[in-house]
């Protein structure tokens, strides 16, 4: 008997060689799931392409930007090399998404999506971290875009705060006091850590939601050269580079070594209850949110009535100790993110953030594999009214994740990282 992932294979070879019209539409298990009364499962594509090389007026900060003097050069060769390199990201200049965010087969729809294409416009010498430092192209003003994926659980408050509200508070934190430009890493470490202790304290003192409400953030900020990474939770990203599938954040779970031994050494506890969690409440040790423990304890012993006694005695003493004192989850369930730089290569295809209704049932690798054949193939012969090759990746891996059983909302963001212009050269 085939496996499922072999009768995938084979449907994605039946993909490819479907015939230029058929390629816009590959999945009727999507679309039966899409085409549900359900407003929160949606589907969007879009991109920022510039032919000329200008900036849309939109994402430019000036009207007019004056033309920094490129630095005196060490010698003649050196000045040779500057003038002639460019941002990897004025090689691919075009940038087109796609995404999916589908309740699946939970009852509620908890996670929210943020795309904001230029929320930030800089120049790359400014952001940091340019591949081609004292180029024409470095002192040019370019967009900045973001992209967040943000799973809720208890409901969907925090998530769709954060999905509204995260990006202006990463730029605000970002535009404080600049450090200097040698430390253009640290700059974007505070403004990210910082950025996400506001929105979590935001959470609480414009009373967001209720106090076991809280969300995941999975975000990502691209610039011509930088790809920077900021995760709390177990959403994940990954990057296509060539042949390769990187990842680009780590799941942080409660049974994670470094994360199992600052839990304890905090005087917390992690009980294996449907896998690892913080109290027998959490199954992830890094979140937005999650401010008191009272509430879902009684929720977990209800639940540990119903047929698992045996740790039961547990949590009643972990609900009241934590009752008791006032106590929250917050010593333990921390809102602090950890950041990943990468920088651009012209050998990168996609990004890809996903909510675990997708990582669930798949690995990186399968994801990887899947974004490529299927971006190759849409590419060669897309044509302008067609779906982006994004959100043809991004509705064929939601009909994979739900195909294979995912129990939990599904919510994918897929980055096409090739210009669009290269592709119509290839035509």
């Amino acid at each position: 008997m085939e496996t499922l992932f072999e009768q995938e294979e084979q449907r994605l070879d039946r993909v490819d060689s479907l015939p230029d019209m058929d390629l816009a539409s590959t999945s009727s298990g999507l679309t039966f799931l899409l085409s549900t009364e359900d407003s929160r499962s949606t589907t969007s594509s879009g991109d920022i392409s510039t032919s000329s090389g200008e900036n849309p007026p939109s994402v430019v900060e000036e009207t007019l930007v004056p033309r920094l003097a490129d630095p005196v050069p060490s010698s003649d060769e050196m000045a040779l090399t500057a003038r002639q390199n460019k941002c990897v990201g004025r090689n691919n200049r075009g940038v087109s998404w796609g995404f999916t965010s589908v309740i699946g087969r939970r009852k509620e729809m908890e996670d929210a999506v943020a795309i904001r294409p230029g929320f930030m416009s800089r120049m790359c010498d400014h952001l940091g971290g340019c591949t081609a430092p004292g180029s024409r192209t470095s002192t040019e003003i370019s967009p900045v875009h973001f992209f967040g994926v943000y799973d809720g659980h208890g409901g969907s408050q925090v998530a769709k705060f954060c999905a509204e509200r995260m990006h202006e508070v990463i730029a605000e934190e970002w535009g404080r006091e600049a450090i200097d430009g040698s430390e253009w890493q640290r700059r974007w470490e505070v403004a990210f850590s910082s950025g996400f202790k506001r929105a979590d304290n935001e959470v609480l003192t414009e009373s967001v939601a209720p106090e076991m409400v809280g969300s995941t953030a999975a975000v990502v900020v691209l610039s011509g050269c930088q790809i920077i990474t900021s995760n709390c939770g177990d959403s994940r990203a990954v990057l296509c580079r060539g042949t390769e599938t990187i990842p680009l954040t780590v799941d942080q779970k409660p049974d994670r070594v470094d994360e199992l031994m600052r839990i304890e050494g905090e005087g917390g506890k992690v009980i294996n209850w449907n896998g690892a969690r913080v109290f027998g409440v959490l199954a992830m040790s890094r979140a937005i949110g999650f401010l008191s423990s009272l509430i879902l304890n009684s929720q977990i012993v209800s639940d540990f009535l119903n047929g698992t006694s045996n740790v039961l005695h547990h949590v009643v003493l972990n609900a009241q100790w934590l009752h008791s004192g006032d106590r929250y989850l917050r010593p333990w369930i921390i809102p602090v993110p950890e950041i990943t730089f990468m920088t651009r290569t012209d050998e990168d295809e996609c990004l890809i953030l996903a909510s675990d209704g997708l990582w669930d049932v798949m690995t990186n690798e399968e994801v990887g594999e899947v974004a490529r054949r299927l971006l190759r193939r849409r590419r060669r012969t897309m044509m302008v009214d067609e779906v982006t090759p994004a959100q043809a990746v991004a509705d064929n891996l939601t009909e994979i994740a739900y195909c294979r059983n995912s129990s939990d909302n599904i919510s994918i963001i897929v980055v096409d990282l090739k210009s669009r212009r290269r592709r119509q050269q290839r035509q």
